[in-house]
């Protein structure tokens, strides 16, 4: 497999970032490559591959040292989540949710026994999910309907969540729920619950069309019992914080997706370079050669809108509109590049012999979870047109 893709001279790594990188690319091609499409068509996650990335040490990625993590920046979660995308996008997005949602929300709005208690898990040996949609609640995601009610140290919360990744297997789950519906988002809070809790359960799993083996279920809470030292942050915040992980999940979205369109790319590669026709490579031809330059074009665009919305946030400084675009642009052209991926493989592309179509069934997801298109466009939209 060539790594003509993994990074050209305007997004070349440091050192340090390119041993990682090299690292995390190891472990994927060697470790993950000869079980994704077992676990594709079976639709689960080996967890011999989960034990594997924490061992990596890419499940704590931004957690400061003293609580078990690596102690690094969003760029370096975007390298781990874009070298797994590119051999099989359901792990990145396991490492993903874990690394720039729940990890991120504990660390800033939990407290210091919070952090104490589920951080250096977290970064070891726990794996998370993040609960915020419902089945009528998914853009309009503050219309959740799952209720909190206080009862003595505790909250008893009652509801159901859809569409929730890596619920089959967390062990933690970052839920939001109202301790007040007539208040609208002012009440939504923000809770974590261990899989053990009473009365919480794991329900259906959805037969997907892509990211088989990343598990999506519904979760359902009947008198679910959640200390209240088990709040993340303030009583009625729980808006607050889903807001700003969203925002840094898009970056971690847009990772996805170049690793995915970067790993179709590298596969359609090494196909036109070997297939003959009319006594010669396809990639001789330059019909192949203008198709495949477009998309190593689009893929370097979307590189630069997730590697610049990485840098502006690791500086300190505004990135929600370029986090949006860098969502909006590299779904879209991780969509685009795997069908012409698809394409360039002819006939074959559309078997199962060949891992073109599975990065294109991958790749639709893109544009979907963490905030679809639209509200990617209306995100942007709003921020440039503000007076």
């Amino acid at each position: 497999m060539s790594d003509s893709f993994a990074a050209t001279p305007l997004t070349v790594d440091s050192d340090e970032q390119a041993i990682f990188r090299e690292s995390v690319r190891s472990f994927a091609r060697q470790t993950v490559a000869p079980h994704v499409r077992e676990m594709d068509e079976t639709q689960s996650m080996r967890r011999e591959l989960i034990r594997g990335v924490f061992e990596l040490g890419i499940m704590g990625i931004e957690v400061p040292v003293e609580y078990g993590g690596a102690g690094a920046d969003i760029m370096t979660s975007v390298i781990a989540i874009e070298e797994l995308a590119a051999v099989d996008p359901s792990l990145s997005v396991c490492v993903d949710v874990q690394n720039t949602l729940v990890n991120k929300a504990i660390l800033r709005w939990g407290s210091e026994e919070q952090k104490q208690r589920y951080l250096p898990r977290l970064c070891s040996d726990m794996l998370s999910s993040y609960c915020l949609s419902e089945s009528g609640s998914g853009s309009d995601a503050f219309a959740l309907q799952t209720r909190a009610v206080a009862d003595g140290d505790a909250y008893r919360l009652n509801g159901s969540k859809s569409w929730i990744t890596n619920g089959g297997e967390a062990e933690l789950f970052l839920m939001f729920a109202t301790v007040d519906p007539d208040a609208g988002y002012r009440g939504i809070t923000a809770f974590v619950i261990e899989r053990n809790f009473p009365g919480f359960s794991v329900g259906k799993k959805e037969d997907k069309l892509g990211i088989r083996a990343s598990s999506t279920v519904a979760l359902h809470m009947e008198d679910c019992v959640v200390p209240k030292t088990n709040v993340l942050g303030e009583v009625g915040k729980g808006y607050k914080i889903a807001i700003e992980t969203l925002n840094e999940g898009r970056i971690g979205i847009g990772a996805q997706m170049i690793g995915l369109a970067r790993g179709a790319l590298e596969q359609a590669r090494g196909y036109i370079l070997e297939r003959r026709q009319f006594g010669r490579a396809i990639a001789d031809f330059q019909g192949v050669q203008f198709q495949f330059a477009e998309a190593a074009t689009d893929l370097e665009a979307a590189r630069l809108l997730v590697y610049n919305a990485a840098r502006l946030k690791d500086s300190g400084r505004p990135y929600l509109t370029e986090a949006a675009m860098a969502k909006l642009y590299s779904s879209q052209a991780a969509e685009r590049i795997a069908s012409r991926c698809v394409e360039l493989h002819g006939g074959v592309g559309f078997t199962k012999d060949f891992v073109a179509e599975k990065f294109y069934r991958d790749a639709k997801i893109g544009s979907i979870y963490e905030g679809t298109s639209n509200l990617q466009l209306q995100t942007i939209a709003k921020q440039l047109l503000r007076s």
